[in-house]
């Protein structure tokens, strides 16, 4: 796995634009070497404030959007179309903005779905959908995405995966149904981490005060059990996308940007 990178910026509106960018960079070309390019989304403020910058971007048009796979490494198992699920507030900030082709859109199961209330077959539905898109040379059950953002919790959680909870030790599920989250609501799908390290970069958003302690916890060498983003990796590279707030608390010696 890649050794962790760090870039800071003044305040979360410079860090969601720059990130933007970025992704923007990341996609475009990955569709000129391979055709297509694809993404794992995040929710959260600093995953929805991202695609509300990419939205607001002029570049944002560079982008082939039909050529584009777009995933999700967590959701809240609420009905669909329920404001609190990630994939309702990615259309609203973006989704609904671009021409995506609606058979790239991997949107999690919802509640009111096939599944019902069994969170572990959506779960394993959403598993078999990725290991359907995997190809051969991705040696594995779920395709080496191009681009997996991540939001950070206060607690140091990543998509659903909380500090000491069942799904942060899963080895080889791809993906599993949280029980029990210690944020609302406690019923949730989430990629596991073995799922998030197939990615060739795992970008990793936090913005804010409340999100500092978890940013020094997590790149000080803690264990993924108790600090899930520490074991957040990409095969390729591993980047941090961070405000000045967010970045507070780190010694100093962590802060060498990283190279664009």
């Amino acid at each position: 796995m890649s050794t962790p990178q760090l870039v800071v910026h003044h305040d979360k509106e410079l860090m969601a634009q720059a990130a933007a960018a970025r992704l923007i960079t990341k996609i475009v070309d990955a569709q000129a070497s391979r055709g297509s390019a694809s993404a794992v989304l995040t929710g959260g403020r600093n995953g929805n404030g991202l695609l509300a910058a990419l939205a607001a971007a002029p570049a944002r048009d560079a982008v082939d959007w039909g050529r584009l796979e777009l995933w999700w490494g967590d959701e809240r198992y609420l009905p669909e179309g329920d404001p609190e699920r990630n994939d309702t507030q990615a259309r609203e900030a973006l989704l609904d903005a671009v021409p995506l082709d609606p058979k790239r859109v991997h949107t999690m199961p919802a509640s009111d779905g096939p599944h019902g209330d069994d969170v572990e077959a959506a779960a394993a539905a959403y598993a078999e959908e990725l290991a359907r898109a995997a190809a051969p040379e991705n040696h594995g059950a779920v395709p080496t995405f191009d681009v997996l953002m991540l939001g950070v919790g206060p607690d140091t959680h990543v998509a659903s995966l909380f500090p000491e909870h069942p799904a942060v030790r899963e080895t080889e599920r791809t993906v599993v149904g949280v029980h029990g989250a210690p944020k609302p609501p406690p019923t949730r799908v989430s990629l596991t981490l073995p799922a998030i390290r197939a990615a060739r970069e795992v970008w990793l958003l936090a913005a804010g005060e409340d999100k500092a302690e978890a940013a020094a916890i997590a790149l000080s060498g803690a264990g993924e059990i108790q600090a899930p983003a520490a074991g957040a990796r990409g095969r390729a590279r591993t980047l941090w996308l961070l405000d000045s707030a967010a970045a507070s608390q780190l010694p100093r010696s962590l802060y060498p940007p990283a190279s664009s």
